[in-house]
């Protein structure tokens, strides 16, 4: 069998509405007006407003940074476009590719596909929804792959120049002020009203002063303010909301665990010699009970006092239950976006104690093990041809949406 497109949550409108109308005659009509609605239309496929406060839900899960609505509605617009390609050239996956597929991207969060879709459920996201996330994108690769895969191959002259240009090759820096609010759940609507307004001020003095009061960062004593960082310390999906800020501009807030983060671009600057960007990297989290508290903060500083590379902490955490030290090796993606910011502004050996978990009430002392460069002595050929082709399929995928975009028609109602 195979799992052709078909309007999306089509099977789920009907049946929530079924179910309501069952429920309560008089409020069907009314509840199937705001939640199924069309809130966009796209060619005349319409996107429901219930499909964005599921996408949104989605990548608040997946936390996604900016603002998610705007992100959500993108997203969304994007795979109307997509879905009328693949089934203008008549692509279909299996039921089963599917599922393999669902079931990769579950394993990503280290979790079995039931596991990942029980975690959905719980934060409102339905499987359909997933299902359907995964089927449009899974499908877009392939189709793409197929349709340029004979004008996206990479010559052994381009491997070449890519190793050649990988030492000499200019790279950017940024210089950022930073703020982290604290937002355990009995003060999350709180922090996000304080993020909402930060990220609308374009003074640096302004922002130096909200960090002063509400960062729960050591940079706070600083204003917020770090030193200049390669933009590959960062993590990738963070990158482009960086670079296309002016200076003075403030990110929309960036959900993190029990935390808003916010970003002020200070400055972009170009050097000679690029950092390489990490195919891999290895930290280690050592968690504290007590959360920020000041018995919290006092023993991660004892801890900190007594380590000075990750191979130390099996000494601290001897004798404590094995999840209490966990070491992961991780390509930069999938690194969580809180402990990945974290990590952008240490180097091997250095550490960090402001991220919690288990809703504030367990510190996570972060530790820097090392970074794996993505190109140096030795690299593979493959991985670089491969990466070369991946970037030119991307070009190619973009090149094709801008055009599917302006042949469209979109109406926001």
């Amino acid at each position: 069998m195979t799992a052709h497109f078909r309007p999306l949550l089509r099977a789920l409108t009907v049946a929530t509405a079924v179910a309501t109308a069952a429920l309560a005659p008089s409020l069907a009509p009314t509840m199937a007006t705001a939640q199924f609605g069309p809130a966009i239309t796209v060619n005349g496929d319409v996107i429901s407003q219930y499909e964005l406060s599921q996408r949104e839900a989605m990548l608040q899960v997946f936390r996604t940074p900016g603002n998610l609505a705007d992100v959500a509605r993108e997203q969304l617009i994007e795979d109307r476009l997509k879905l009328s390609e693949l089934r203008r050239a008549g692509l279909s996956i299996t039921d089963e590719g599917l599922r393999t597929a669902m079931a990769e991207f579950a394993g990503r969060a280290n979790l079995e596909l039931d596991q990942f879709i029980t975690l959905l459920g719980q934060q409102g996201v339905s499987e359909e929804t997933f299902r359907d996330f995964v089927l449009i994108n899974v499908s877009w690769r392939d189709y793409i792959r197929s349709r340029y895969g004979d004008r996206a191959q990479v010559s052994e002259a381009e491997i070449d120049q890519a190793l050649g240009q990988a030492d000499a090759s200019s790279g950017i820096e940024v210089l950022l002020s930073e703020i982290i609010i604290p937002a355990p759940p009995p003060q999350a609507a709180q922090a996000r009203a304080t993020a909402d307004r930060i990220s609308r001020l374009t003074s640096t003095a302004a922002f130096e002063a909200e960090a002063r009061r509400v960062s729960a960062l050591p940079s706070r004593t600083r204003g917020g303010r770090l030193d200049w960082l390669p933009i590959t310390n960062y993590p990738p999906a963070l990158r482009g909301l960086l670079l296309d800020l002016a200076p003075g501009e403030v990110t929309a807030p960036i959900p993190i665990t029990n935390g808003v983060a916010l970003f002020q671009m200070r400055g972009v600057r170009e050097v000679p010699r690029a950092a390489q960007e990490p195919a891999a990297i290895e930290y280690a989290a050592f968690y504290i009970p007590g959360g920020l508290s000041d018995r919290g903060l006092r023993e991660a500083a004892r801890v900190d006092a007594n380590v000075d590379t990750c191979d130390d902490l099996y000494g601290i955490a001897r004798n404590l239950p094995p999840e209490q030290l966990e070491r992961d090796v991780l390509p930069p993606s999938d690194i969580p976006q809180d402990v990945a910011i974290e990590l952008a502004k240490l180097d091997p050996g250095e550490t960090s104690y402001v991220l919690t978990r288990a809703n504030g009430e367990t510190l996570v002392f972060l530790m820097m093990c090392g970074r794996t460069p993505a190109l140096g002595e030795g690299q593979d050929r493959d991985a670089i041809r491969n990466q070369l082709r991946s970037q030119r399929l991307g070009t190619f995928a973009d090149a094709l949406l801008a055009d599917l975009r302006a042949a469209s028609t979109i109406t926001f109602n």
